[in-house]
């Protein structure tokens, strides 16, 4: 049976779509059948991180009941499965979400791991990826805003009796202002699964619309998505050369 795993935030901005798309190349690297779904139906971008932005059916042919769910199942060159949400605008209205489940329902005998991009906040979008979900990850950057959103994602993950894997701290650039580590496991109340240092490959990357793992695949940010892929398998982890701001960080 395919584990379904919903990557939240409580706020949009944070870098859910990317920890989604690099997540999925990770794992399928690691020679599992990975099925990325792009979960956010009203504001999409998890194909154009792929570099492929324009598909002919999409999840939004299939809520609205116009195709079966093999019609929109598409291989990226790296070996990732990938559902996408369609970029027009027209397709938003009169989605069914109700839809939703049904769908993942099918695709569970497809594939090893689903990973749902779930759309940002805690609007009906992102609480159906949540409820669909056997666990969660919740991703934010170490700033007040995005912490308290982020804990309201738990707390309502908690109450579903949904279970969460952990939080990915994103875009760490190791500052004196930032919230440390020890604060955020306090806040939050959960492990920290993974902190992604700022990396300008990042951004690059996205430029290119190719996921970092890929375009530099031993760029920090890109190893330290790769440990996240062995975390959620299980898999001892590898542990990178540290520089000073790595260090600063652990013992924050």
């Amino acid at each position: 049976m395919a584990r379904i795993i919903s990557v939240l935030s409580g706020k949009g901005g944070v870098g859910k779509t990317t920890l989604v798309s690099n997540l999925g190349v990770a794992l399928t690297e690691k020679g599992r059948n990975v099925i990325i779904l792009d979960g956010n139906v009203t504001t999409p971008n998890l194909s154009l991180h792929l570099g492929i932005p324009f598909y002919p059916i999409t999840l939004h042919d299939i809520l609205n009941e116009k195709y079966p769910i093999d019609s929109a199942v598409y291989h990226h060159p790296s070996g990732l499965k990938i559902v996408p949400a369609s970029l027009n605008v027209e397709s938003v209205k009169n989605v069914n979400l109700e839809k939703f489940e049904k769908i993942l329902l099918n695709l569970l005998g497809r594939s090893d791991i689903i990973i749902v991009d779930a759309a940002p906040g805690l609007c009906k979008e992102a609480l159906t990826a949540m409820n669909i979900a056997d666990e969660i990850i919740v991703v934010t950057n170490p700033e007040t805003p995005a912490l308290t959103d982020a804990l309201r994602t738990i707390k309502l993950a908690e109450e579903a009796e949904v279970k969460v894997l952990g939080v990915v701290v994103n875009r760490v650039k190791g500052l004196k202002h930032e919230i440390s580590l020890s604060e955020i496991e306090s806040l939050l109340g959960v492990p920290i699964l993974e902190v992604i240092p700022e990396d300008i490959n990042v951004q690059k990357s996205i430029a290119k619309m190719k996921p970092v793992v890929q375009h530099k695949p031993k760029s920090k940010a890109s190893k330290r998505f790769k440990r996240v892929a062995s975390k959620i398998l299980g898999e001892p982890v590898t542990k990178t050369k540290q520089n000073w701001i790595d260090r600063l960080l652990f013992w924050l």
